[in-house]
């Protein structure tokens, strides 16, 4: 596997196909605390995608946010974000880069 650097996309070069990254951030608001375990075991699956994150307990509200940012395939994102959104006591909103 090469990866190149053009014009602000990243390209991944796999077996001659060409799989090109967006930069995304995944906003996450967790009011049910069960399903913390899952949260940390789908982001630990998609690990090596992730940029960094921030989770900030927010006691007033009895809520936490947790911020995502990734570098990864369109497909890629969306199904973390959809493995997310589906949790119970979740809400999930991603925002994309413009094509960097």
């Amino acid at each position: 596997m090469l990866c190149s650097y053009f014009s602000g996309i990243i390209s991944i070069y796999i077996f001659g196909g060409i799989m090109e990254t967006r930069v995304a951030l995944i906003s996450i608001i967790v009011e049910k605390f069960d399903s913390a375990e899952e949260i940390n075991s789908l982001l630990h699956k998609y690990g090596e995608y992730v940029i960094g994150r921030m989770g900030l307990p927010y006691r007033k509200k009895n809520i936490n946010i947790i911020s995502v940012a990734v570098d990864a395939p369109q497909d890629i994102i969306s199904a973390l974000s959809g493995k997310i959104g589906k949790l119970d006591g979740v809400s999930v909103k991603t925002v994309y880069s413009g094509g960097i």
